[in-house]
């Protein structure tokens, strides 16, 4: 594996700000769906919600609170909550 160059993809960065700024680059965006809820995802992977909250890093409440509708995951959680629904071998290679 060949060594990075911190210092050159910085000043490349640099750049395509200042080209993005001054309308000669467009950067490529994507938008994120809305994961599945997590009592849908907790289902797909037989996890009871003890379990579930254990590998998202949350509280067993936190989960029952989404599961209710009390509280939605934001952040992290969701970002988890993706990988869990879109590569769910690798969320259980932690169980």
């Amino acid at each position: 594996m060949p060594k990075r160059d911190i210092g050159l993809e910085i000043l490349e960065g640099l750049q395509e700000i200042k080209a993005y700024k001054a309308g000669q680059l467009k950067l490529r965006t994507r938008k994120l769906e809305e994961p599945s809820s997590a009592k849908e995802i907790r289902s797909r992977l037989k996890l009871s919600q003890a379990a579930f909250a254990a590998l998202m890093g949350v509280s067993l409440r936190t989960v029952q609170d989404w599961e209710q509708g009390r509280r939605k995951p934001s952040g992290p959680a969701k970002s988890l909550l993706r990988i869990a629904e879109l590569y769910p071998e690798v969320f259980l290679n932690f169980v």
